[in-house]
């Protein structure tokens, strides 16, 4: 039977007794039915899942009890980092959701000459906060107990600076210097760069080029934005990470 995960950002301890916040209260006890002595898991990003079982319910608050904590290892020992070219609506949603599942560690969305959506700051504040609300949900769907990083949207060029330098910096590229086949793991784990819908611009490349980011051939035909990072990281993953 599966269970549900249910995120709450709470610092979590066995024999703990906890009030949920009212919307994972709301879907535990109206949605999903949870009764008064029946279970039901958590997690806070801190690596362990927490059994905890359902002590009080009313109209206003439903506490739970802690009684187990289990340590999870199922994070990849290759550290990813999507530089997402941010893309519109549903499309981010999809990448967001589709690279936590396949084991990124951190997303840092990025404007680009050809960036289709545009942003003022209160916008993007409510953005960050609905990705990261995705993010969280990939993790209760896909297993994951520590949640990725998705980064205030920024500039390209100030986000491709800022990568680590002893990272495996790459940008897909049909007449990029590598395949996938000469890829060798870095100590600075790797970081895949992809362009928003438009692409990304002459200028653009530039600025990747002088970070230090280097051409990815990954295959003959042209990907969308919203399969391009997502084939890149299963790759990736495959060939340096735990998908092989």
């Amino acid at each position: 039977m599966r269970v549900t995960r249910s995120y709450v950002d709470l610092p979590l301890a066995v024999g703990q007794t906890v009030s949920l916040p009212e919307e994972v209260a709301n879907h535990l006890v109206r949605v999903m039915r949870l009764r008064e002595g029946e279970g039901c898991v958590l997690f806070n990003g801190d690596g362990h899942d927490y059994s905890a079982t359902l002590v009080e319910s009313g109209k206003r608050e439903a506490r739970v009890q802690i009684v187990s904590a289990q340590a999870l290892d199922n994070e990849s020992a290759l550290s990813i980092t999507l530089l997402q070219g941010i893309a519109r609506g549903e499309k981010m949603d999809l990448i967001l959701q589709k690279a936590t599942e396949l084991g990124v560690q951190a997303i840092v969305p990025v404007n680009a000459e050809r960036t289709e959506v545009k942003l003022d700051a209160a916008r993007a504040e409510k953005r960050l906060a609905h990705w990261r609300s995705v993010v969280v949900s990939a993790c209760g769907q896909s297993g994951r107990a520590r949640v990725p990083t998705v980064a205030p949207p920024q500039n390209l060029q100030e986000a491709a600076l800022a990568m680590p330098a002893a990272a495996l910096k790459l940008t897909l590229d049909p007449v990029g210097e590598h395949r996938l086949s000469t890829l060798s793991a870095a100590p600075g784990g790797v970081v895949i760069a992809i362009g928003p819908e438009g692409g990304w611009s002459p200028r653009d490349r530039l600025a990747l080029q002088q970070a230090g980011f280097q051409g990815l051939q990954l295959g003959p035909r042209i990907l969308r934005t919203e399969t391009a990072g997502l084939a890149a990281i299963a790759a990736i993953q495959a060939r340096l990470g735990d998908l092989g």
